[in-house]
């Protein structure tokens, strides 16, 4: 299924009383799931202690280390 009727699909299936708001929202996240899936198939993930280590060190960078 192409792009534009997979966000067709998805807009149908929103309640009837949905706003612009909900729709890019509802895109949004699924667009994001998207490229998670292809990210993960394309091997491109990082452990979760690897993230944890760069979370810190982000943290750290920003003057927000709590530890």
């Amino acid at each position: 299924m192409d792009i534009k009727n997979q966000a067709i699909d998805l807009i149908k299936a929103l309640p009837d009383d949905c706003t612009f708001e909900d729709i890019q929202y509802h895109l949004y996240v699924r667009e994001k799931v998207e490229r998670g899936i292809q990210a993960i198939d394309e091997g491109r993930v990082i452990s979760q202690e690897d993230a944890e280590r760069k979370t810190k060190g982000w943290l750290k960078s920003f003057g927000q280390n709590r530890h």
